[in-house]
């Protein structure tokens, strides 16, 4: 052990290492977020505005941004230069696990979360306006997370599966690029009809356009990101998943006490998906036996 940090806090939630200066951003449990210097071992820095425990914390690469997520179902963007915060996105309805800028924040200004809402968000901080709700999961989201270099997301549930999301649409319209296939697709009838009035309102302009595609983003989500796999093979909630940051492996590890380690893999011709092979192998974590936790303990 390098260095100890101690704070007042009934718990540490969440933490980042800044890329560059010798800084970790620590999220507290009394809803504190702490910005430590390591080589000195000294809080420099805190920030006071979430009303509740603060459970995900991230830099920005390269602008002098924070970004964290809480229990009072709000995602703040904090300038620690400036040492305030900047904005707030609200539209989650539950407690916020994790959250994340995007590794090319620059060209794709975009942050993910992850919440017990049972569904991620894609958000665009420069416009401070929600981009995309992904839903499919039915139980809290504990995580999620970037590819580091390609188009994809990981997300991991207590509905005992992960999620591998696919976001090369969202990427194409934020492009300008043309995205592939229709604008919605596989819906039931009913659907199709709200479909067809929100192209009728598209196509009319207008605040009753957008108000009717907001509606379609919280009801459907949209197909600017889809599910590309669902991995399945865990006994009981997954707590956490991750990319490998250059081979096609992901790793995942839950509440059966095990680790998981999951090949993914594009085939060579035609960029067709085919199904993850996994778990190539498994670790035991080893541990006591996990019990339901309530749900004031979360």
């Amino acid at each position: 052990m390098l260095t100890k940090f101690e704070s007042k806090s009934a718990r540490v939630k969440g933490l980042a290492f800044h890329p560059v200066r010798p800084w970790i951003c620590a999220s507290l449990h009394n809803g504190v977020i702490q910005l430590w210097d390591y080589r000195v071992g000294t809080v420099i820095d805190r920030f006071e505005e979430h009303d509740g425990p603060v459970r995900g914390v991230d830099f920005h690469l390269r602008d002098p941004l924070v970004v964290s997520g809480g229990d009072d179902y709000k995602i703040k963007v904090w300038d620690y230069k400036l040492r305030r915060c900047l904005f707030t996105l609200l539209g989650h309805l539950d407690y916020i696990r994790t959250v994340q800028f995007h590794p090319n924040a620059h060209q794709f200004p975009w942050i993910l979360s992850a919440s017990d809402d049972q569904t991620l968000r894609l958000w665009d901080f420069q416009r401070r306006s929600c981009l995309s709700v992904l839903t499919g999961h039915n139980h809290y989201v504990m995580c999620a997370a970037f590819h580091p270099s390609e188009d994809l997301i990981v997300s991991a549930s207590l509905d005992q599966t992960v999620r591998v999301w696919d976001t090369t649409g969202l990427r194409k319209k934020q492009s300008g690029e043309s995205p592939d296939g229709p604008g919605i697709s596989g819906l039931g009838d009913a659907a199709s009809q709200i479909a067809s009035g929100i192209s009728q309102a598209r196509a009319s302009g207008g605040g009753a356009g957008a108000a009717a595609l907001n509606v379609q983003a919280e009801l459907f989500g949209t197909n600017d990101v889809v599910v590309k796999y669902v991995l399945e093979g865990h006994d009981r909630g997954v707590n956490w998943a991750s990319f490998h940051p250059t081979l096609p492996l992901l790793a995942s590890a839950a509440d059966d006490r095990q680790g998981k380690l999951w090949r993914v893999r594009e085939t060579k011709a035609g960029g067709g998906g085919t199904p993850p092979r996994g778990p190539p192998n498994t670790a035991s974590s080893g541990g006591a036996r996990t019990v339901p936790r309530p749900r004031q303990q979360r």
